[in-house]
Formats: C-alpha cells, sequence, structure tokens
C-alpha cells in the first residue's frame, strides 16, 4: 500500500511530510535527502501488513537514516528490523563497523543494541522488514552478535528469497488470508537467521525450531528449477530422505503436491498476465519448472478443470474496438 509520493505535494512540503510518515512507521529517527541540483528528491513508500511483520519498500533519490542515543531514549518502540538494497549500494553502520548492502546483502538493526544509520545515493531502491523484538524470543545479546555476524549467514539467502518474493506481489499477497502465515515465516526464517549466526545450544535449538520453515522457504526459492528433488531438498538440509519425509508427515504436507500446487499456480498467474501474453504456454511452463508440455497441461487440467489454452483464452479481454466514423466534415 503506497503511503507517500512526494511528487504528489509541493516541494516545500516534502522533507516534512516524508519525515512525518517514516517517523510514524519506524520510529524517531534523523533523515537527511540527497538533493538534486534544483534542490529537490522524490521518494515513494510503501508498507504491508504481514500478520506479525511489516513490509517496507522505500525509493528514489539518496538518503541516509539513523537513530542515535537520543533517538532511542525517546522512542517507546522494541523492534528489529532487515534491511537489504534491491537497486543501488546502499550502506549499513553499527558500533563503529561499516559495510557495503546490495541486492545480494542483509543488515539487521535493533533497537535495543544501539545507534545505526542506514544509507544510499543516487536512485536507488531499499526493502526492509520490522518485526517486535519481543517476538522473536531472543536476547539482546544474542541479536547483538548476529549483527554483528550478518554476512557470514548461510540463511540469507532464503530470507532474503522470501522477502523478494513478498515484495514482487505484495499487494495481493497482503490482501489474502494467508497473508499472517506467510508473516509468521518472515519471523521463523529471521530467528534461524540470528541463531545460525551464533554457537552452542541457542543455534542447535533454533535449527531443530525452524526447520520445517526452512524446508519450506527453500523450495520457493528454488521453485522454477526442474532439478528440485526431495533427494536435492532433504541434502540441502542435511536431512535423510526418510528424515524429509517424517518431517513433513508431522506437518501434514504432502512435498511432491504442494511443490506442483505452487507451480501450477505460478503458472496459472501468468497465463493470465496481460504482460506474459507474448510467451508461448510451453514457455510458461518451462520456467515453472514443467519438463513436458503434456505432463503440464495434464495437471493443469487435474487442478483447474480446464485446459492452459482455455484459461488463457478466457482470461485475456478481447481487443478494445475502434469504432469507425464515416461520412465528410
Amino acid at each position: 500500500m503506497l503511503l507517500l509520493d512526494t511528487d504528489d505535494l509541493p516541494p516545500g512540503d516534502r522533507v516534512d511530510a516524508f519525515y512525518a510518515v517514516a517517523s510514524a512507521e519506524t520510529g524517531t529517527c534523523g533523515i537527511e535527502h540527497e538533493l538534486d541540483a534544483s534542490h529537490g528528491f522524490h521518494k515513494r513508500i510503501a508498507a504491508w501488513r504481514f500478520g506479525p511483520v511489516t513490509l517496507f519498500r522505500n525509493q528514489g533519490s539518496g538518503m541516509r537514516y539513523w537513530q542515535t542515543p537520543k533517538h532511542l531514549r525517546q522512542d517507546s518502540w522494541n523492534t528489529v528490523s532487515i534491511l537489504t538494497q534491491l537497486h543501488g549500494q546502499g550502506g549499513f553502520a553499527w558500533d563503529g563497523r561499516q559495510r557495503q548492502l546490495t541486492a545480494y546483502d542483509l543488515a539487521i538493526a535493533s533497537k535495543a543494541t544501539g545507534p545505526w544509520e542506514w544509507r544510499w545515493s543516487g536512485t536507488g531502491q531499499s526493502l526492509g522488514v520490522m518485526v517486535d523484538a519481543d517476538l522473536l524470543g531472543l536476547s539482546d545479546d544474542v541479536i547483538r552478535t548476529a549483527i554483528a555476524n550478518t554476512p557470514r549467514s548461510d540463511i540469507t539467502p532464503l530470507l532474503l528469497s522470501h522477502l523478494r518474493g513478498l515484495n514482487a506481489d505484495a499487494d495481493r499477497l497482503a490482501a489474502e488470508p494467508g497473508a499472517p502465515a506467510l508473516g509468521d515465516t518472515v519471523l521463523a526464517l529471521l530467528r534461524a537467521h540470528i541463531a545460525s549466526t551464533t554457537t552452542g545450544s541457542p543455534r542447535r535449538e533454533m535449527a531443530e525450531q525452524t526447520r520445517f520453515t526452512r524446508v519450506l522457504a527453500y523450495v520457493r526459492a528454488n521453485l522454477t528449477d526442474p532439478e528440485l528433488t526431495p533427494a536435492r531438498i532433504a541434502a540441502a538440509h542435511n536431512l535423510t530422505l526418510q528424515a524429509l519425509r517424517e518431517l513433513c508427515d508431522d506437518n501434514s504436507i504432502d512435498l511432491a503436491q504442494w511443490i506442483t500446487h505452487l507451480r501450477l499456480d505460478g503458472a496459472r498467474r501468468d497465463l493470465a498476465a496481460p504482460e506474459h501474453a507474448h510467451r508461448t504456454i510451453d514457455a510458461i511452463a518451462r520456467s515453472w519448472g514443467f519438463t513436458t508440455p503434456t505432463h503440464f497441461a495434464r495437471r493443469f487440467r487435474n487442478a483447474y478443470g480446464l485446459a492452459p489454452r482455455a484459461w488463457r483464452d478466457g482470461s485475456t479481454p478481447p481487443p478494445s474496438k475502434i469504432t469507425q466514423c464515416s461520412g465528410s466534415w
């Protein structure tokens, strides 16, 4: 949901309007904008609620966002945030350490673990998630360790993939009944990510608690790969095939059927989408991991009661009619 587009406001009102929205959504902070040659800037902020987490997308000209010790004292919120840079190159600073942020990196910021700063220069787009720290059930010391060791976590790709998936279709997903469950997955992956940067029993306990969530996230991240098999999924999580089956049985899911359902749902959306009208049905099927047209057509018909071609034809609006005018003026 779009919260603010500064282009809709008079130039003189944009700085105050942006601060009002940003501070209301994320807490007391400092903000500095990178101005263009005419001393202007452009920003769009959007936010969506997924149960226990809030997803933010911020895009436009460069900026700097920070929280000082004074900001943290004034702010009664106790939250943990995940930050990544979708476009452009960002930066993150905490506890005297600085590092770059790209689309393949993420940073964790916690209001309980001291001041921090995040920034980017030039045109860019960032993605962030904020969650109540109490929901994580982890100590400030564990979170502090995670902030320092985030670049070394093997959970980062799974977490980033899940966030990108939410961002790509946020309006639709946030409006669906399953939105809170998607937020629960973010929460579980964040807990697993934080625990993966520690050692000892917290890491082992969190790995066990979040194993099923990590399996599902891994599947979503590799859904379009036709080589995604139970054996590969099991190996990626240091499980035997039998252990993977038992894990799925304990959570009442048939893994093969669930993968097929997700692939069919993705193909069905693409078949109906105008932006994919130029692609063949076979190309769309292959892009979702189906290797043969006949197999895809059979599974699609079994799931939805009609052939892929019939679904596409019924979902595509007819070409607009141009009224022909005759006679002389």
